[in-house]
């Protein structure tokens, strides 16, 4: 993870380490985020996130970090959780039908409830890609993909939809994405994380039962 100062010049070059916020490594470095630049592979092959960032002053606030949340009730009868980062691409798609979303399956804890289409990224996969090759698989819909506008950062221990226990760190890029050419939305990728695909009226996104997170990231993109 590199911090970018406001001229363009690297201020820090850090791992993101497992359970880690980008903004409480930029804030403990010195540095407040302002926005994310981009994402990319570097040249030995990790993936390499851009943040612009400026000297933390007086005053600025520690970023809100909370303890990893823990699924309720879980038992894990002495097994050890198995330590797992995972760093997804996701877009807000828009078209002239409006918003493009995407239920969650059973195979997830929050199955029912909608988000955006993306998912984990493939080793060696630029973030661009895998934003296009998901958003495919989950909706049939072909995008070009615009800048990063959001990067998430979620921490927590639970089962995993394979019944083993996880301490899990997901970071997500959060892409802007645009459809020329919009179709009714296909699940291509049938059996996964994605039950079904529709397009939402722009102005009547907030009727669907979004995830917190989503809701929380949408009500900031679609204002």
């Amino acid at each position: 993870m590199i911090g970018v100062a406001a001229k363009g010049r690297e201020v820090f070059d850090k791992p993101l380490e497992h359970g880690t916020d980008p903004r409480v490594l930029a804030y403990e470095a010195g540095w407040v985020v302002l926005r994310p630049v981009e994402a990319d592979l570097g040249e030995d092959g990790d993936l390499r996130l851009v943040l612009r960032v400026r000297h933390r002053r007086k005053g600025d606030g520690h970023p809100r970090t909370r303890r990893p949340g823990r699924d309720r009730g879980l038992k894990t009868g002495g097994e050890a959780p198995v330590v797992r980062q995972r760093f997804a691409a996701y877009a807000v798609v828009e078209s002239e039908r409006g918003v493009l979303a995407t239920e969650y399956s059973d195979l997830t804890a929050v199955s029912g409830r909608w988000g955006m289409p993306g998912g984990g990224i493939d080793e060696g996969e630029e973030p661009v890609a895998a934003v296009v090759r998901e958003v495919h698989e989950e909706t049939g819909q072909a995008v070009e993909v615009g800048p990063l506008v959001l990067v998430q950062s979620s921490h927590w221990v639970g089962r995993s939809p394979h019944g083993g226990v996880e301490d899990f760190h997901a970071v997500r890029l959060v892409y802007r994405a645009t459809c020329a050419a919009p179709t009714d939305p296909v699940v291509h990728d049938q059996g996964g994380t994605t039950a079904a695909a529709r397009w939402v009226a722009r102005d009547s996104w907030q009727d669907l039962t979004w995830t917190a997170n989503w809701r929380q990231a949408l009500r900031r993109l679609l204002r």
